[in-house]
This record gives structure tokens, C-alpha cells and sequence, in this order.
């Protein structure tokens, strides 16, 4: 029983950012075909951006009227529209329309929003149902919400998505020498499988998901795990972490155990301070993690070479269901050990930025070493700050609801925060530099 609601919580995971996650693999293939080209991700951060209106509805809701906002109604409903986005994405991604004179992808724009839509108000209202679920199982849903950037990341891998070679080419010098000029220039190979099995593939995630909320919501009656039993449970689980003592018991029981409990073990607490700190580690974590680094990831690793950049984005989307699995059996709610494993991460963040800002000639450029570093340092960046994101959860999550979704709240505003911060940097100062790795020449 308790192996198969981790399997449920783990499904339903799925279902957080796979949509968005795929959208970012899937580019090199995407601004090949779209009249839009390498400018689409700039257009893709406005669009997500835009979708905060999700969330920030919810979180306006929750504050007005506290207990009315039917969260198991709302997940129904944009895991409904994940899926059909998904469908309609594969038949008309690659759909124009003629906007003030120019080729615009009208079609992919728009169901690019309501795709985004669905990924930021889960922050919101997948984490607050698993409120109704004991602890043990919440760190399963983060494990489930790594994998949606990951397994979309390895299908991409798989296609062969963006991989490129050097091929030379000539073009003629001139009608009096009549010789020929031989020049490298990168060429794109063709995938493995279209784009539109790709976003089938999202799509079927997605049902998975909304399979598994389905089951959720069924078999707690089948296993007496209802609302009625879960809540004295949750209070029990706070004075034992993530360890559920009393699961083997009858439901009478546990029941009795968790009245003791409750009058025992009262809820932690935390001072104003404290609580300052730990909002503020969820804006900044999600704020490096979502906004900041992801628009200058092509230009910290593409110098490096392709394989360089697929092997930071595979590897960085392992880093987050592996740590994860680790904040599963090693926990420390230790505020000062966050904050420490805060600030290393941001140091391997940092250098990201700064071989970014050094692009198209960044350290160690052409040696095997500066292609470790960059990789490794990716994995790091990720698996360190993911690991904060995961046990920040599970402290708010034995907090209370609201704390939750205040969470999920200022999860997307740090989110909010980096990619407006960057979107003028990368588009309108032009402050990081692409290069081609076949044809760019660094001092050395």
C-alpha cells in the first residue's frame, strides 16, 4: 500500500513543469522551423511570465476567501488542459499566421501560454493537496516534479536533439582568381523522431499525471487513508519528521495516537525572523534555479561544444530527482546548514554566469577540463539548490496549509523575478555574445 501511493505521488509529480521543461529540450529543433528563430526563448520567458496569472489567482483566492477554493477542482481542470494543449501543440506547433506584416507563430504562442498556465499554478495547488497525504510522501512528489524536466530531457537526448558537426564548405573567391574559399560552418543533424511524437510524448505524461491524482483522490477511501485519518496523522508526523510510526496500525488507532499527539507535540515554530530567511531562500532558489541561470545555459556550455551542453542539461536534470532521493533518507531542517548549501550553490551558479558573460571565449575553452568544470558545475548548481527546495517544503509543509501555498507563491515570484531581470540583458543590452563553435577564434 504505502509502495504504491509513493508510485501515485511520484506519477502526479509528472505533471508539474513537464510542459515547460519540454518546450526548453525540444528548442534546437523548434527555431529551425519558426519564423521566429533563436529569438524564441526571449518570447517564451514573456509568455511564462504571463502565465503567473494562474497562480497569483489562487494565492488571491486562498487570501479572500480562506477554504471555498476547491483545490481538487482546479487540478482536474489544468491537468485537463495540459493535456489537450499537448495534443492541439503537436498538430499546430509549426502553424503561421501573418501578424503586422511579418510571419508570427500565432498558434504555438498561444498554446505555449496555456501550457504555461497549467505548469505555474501547480506550484500552487499540487503541493497544498499533498498536504492531505502524510509527510513521508511529499518528498516522493518533489522526486516525481525532478522527473519532468528529466525524462523529457533524456527523450530529447534520444531524438537527438541540436546535435551538430563541422562540415566544411566552399564559396568562390571571384571572377578574376577564380578560387575557392573553405570555411566551417555547423550542421544541423535530422532527429531521431519528429517534434509532433515528442509533444505526444508530453501529452501522455501529462495523462499519467491526471491518472495518478485520479487514484489519489480514490484509494485513501480503500486504504483508510481519508482526510479524517490523514490530518491526526500529519500532526503526529511533526514531532517525527518524515517518518510515519503509527501507518501499520488500524485506522482507530492511529487515530487515538495522533489525539495523544496533538496534545504533546505542538507544531514547530518559527520566529519572524526565521521565516524571513526561509521565504527568502524560496524566491532566491527559484529565482537562480528558473529565471537566471536557464537563459544563459546555451552561452556558458555551447563553447564548449554540443556535447558539452547536452551533457549539463541531461546531468542537471538527473541532479534534481537525485536529490530528492537524498532528502529522503538524509534530512537536515537545519537553517544554517541551508543557508550554507544556499550560498555553495550559488557559487557554482555563479561561475555559470560568468563563463556566460565570457562567451563565445570562456575559460579553458577547447580542453577537456574546462569541459568537466562547466559540466560538473551545472550538476552541482542544480543538485545543491534543488535539495534546499525539497527541505524548505517539507519545513513549510509541517507548518500548515497556507504555508504551503505561500510557498508555491514565492516559488513563482522568484521565478518572476529572474527572468524579468534577465530578459533585458540577453535581448535588449545584448550583454552575453553566442558564438559558433566551428568558426569562433579565442586568444589564446
Amino acid at each position: 500500500m504505502t509502495l504504491l501511493v509513493h508510485v501515485l505521488a511520484c506519477a502526479f509529480g509528472l505533471g508539474s513543469w513537464v510542459a515547460v521543461n519540454g518546450l526548453w529540450v525540444e528548442l534546437p529543433l523548434i527555431v529551425n522551423t519558426l519564423p521566429e528563430g533563436w529569438e524564441l526563448p526571449s518570447y517564451l520567458t514573456v509568455i511564462i511570465q504571463l502565465a503567473n496569472l494562474g497562480p497569483l489567482l489562487v494565492t488571491v483566492m486562498h487570501k479572500a476567501c480562506p477554504g471555498r477554493l476547491k483545490e481538487h477542482l482546479v487540478i482536474y481542470g489544468i491537468l485537463s488542459v495540459g493535456v489537450l494543449s499537448c495534443i492541439l501543440l503537436a498538430f499546430f506547433w509549426d502553424k503561421t499566421t501573418i501578424v503586422a506584416g511579418a510571419s508570427r507563430s500565432t498558434a504555438f504562442f498561444i498554446i505555449t501560454f496555456f501550457l504555461s498556465l497549467v505548469d505555474c499554478t501547480s506550484s500552487v495547488t499540487f503541493l497544498p493537496f499533498m498536504m492531505q497525504l502524510p509527510a513521508k510522501y511529499i518528498t516522493t512528489y518533489f522526486i516525481g516534479e525532478g522527473l519532468s524536466g528529466f525524462i523529457p530531457g533524456v527523450v530529447a537526448l534520444a531524438q537527438g536533439v541540436g546535435i551538430a558537426k563541422c562540415v566544411n564548405s566552399s564559396q568562390t573567391a571571384g571572377n578574376h582568381t577564380g578560387g575557392s574559399i573553405w570555411s566551417l560552418h555547423t550542421m544541423y543533424l535530422p532527429p531521431n523522431f519528429s517534434t509532433e511524437v515528442f509533444f505526444f510524448f508530453l501529452a501522455a505524461m501529462m495523462c499519467v499525471s491526471l491518472a495518478a491524482f485520479v487514484a489519489l483522490k480514490t484509494l485513501p477511501l480503500a486504504f483508510a487513508l481519508s482526510t479524517e485519518n490523514l490530518v491526526p496523522d500529519t500532526v503526529a508526523s511533526i514531532s517525527s519528521g518524515l517518518d510515519n510510526p503509527g501507518a501499520e496500525t488500524d485506522g482507530e488507532c492511529v487515530k487515538c495516537q495522533a489525539e495523544g499527539a496533538a496534545q504533546t507535540s505542538p507544531r514547530p515554530k518559527h520566529s519572524m525572523y526565521q521565516l524571513t530567511f526561509i521565504y527568502f531562500l524560496v524566491v532566491w532558489v527559484n529565482a537562480a534555479t528558473n529565471g537566471l541561470l536557464p537563459s544563459v545555459q546555451t552561452y556558458s556550455c555551447m563553447p564548449y561544444g554540443n556535447l558539452a551542453y547536452h551533457l549539463s542539461a541531461a546531468l542537471a536534470s538527473v541532479a534534481n530527482p537525485v536529490a530528492c532521493t537524498i532528502a529522503m533518507f538524509f534530512q537536515n531542517r537545519s537553517l544554517v546548514f541551508l543557508g550554507v548549501l544556499t550560498t555553495l550553490g550559488t557559487g557554482f551558479g555563479s561561475y555559470n554566469m560568468a563563463m556566460a558573460a565570457m562567451s563565445p571565449c570562456p575559460l579553458l575553452q577547447g580542453s577537456v577540463a574546462g569541459e568537466t568544470i562547466i559540466v560538473l558545475s551545472w550538476l552541482l548548481f542544480t543538485g545543491t539548490l534543488s535539495y534546499v527546495k525539497v527541505m524548505v517544503g517539507v519545513i513549510l509543509r509541517d507548518r500548515s496549509h497556507s504555508a504551503l501555498v505561500w510557498c508555491g507563491a514565492a516559488a513563482q515570484t522568484g521565478s518572476l523575478v529572474g527572468s524579468v531581470t534577465m530578459f533585458p540583458l540577453v535581448n535588449v543590452y545584448r550583454l552575453f555574445k553566442s558564438g559558433d563553435f566551428c568558426n569562433t577564434e579565442c586568444p589564446l
